[in-house]
């Protein structure tokens, strides 16, 4: 099974914590902090990438957690 990236996306008044491609929410809550909580113990876990919508829907911030493919030079 392939490692999905996690979603923190609105929902209704609150927000979810979805895994890439999935149809249900892993993850309802009524603040967008506590989804991105959820969200990055779930890709800490599974090394894989947090990716944080707005309510608009666009990208507003993106943290991985697996192998950096393009680590910091020193």
């Amino acid at each position: 099974m392939s490692k999905k990236n996690q979603h923190v996306v609105p929902l209704g008044n609150g927000w979810a914590v979805k895994s890439a491609g999935a149809d249900r929410a892993t993850v309802i809550t009524n603040k967008q902090s506590d989804a991105i909580s959820a969200a990055r113990d779930i890709a800490k876990a599974n090394c894989t990438e947090l990716i944080v919508h707005g309510r608009d829907g666009k990208i507003r911030e993106r943290n991985s957690y697996g192998a950096d493919s393009y680590p910091p030079k020193d």
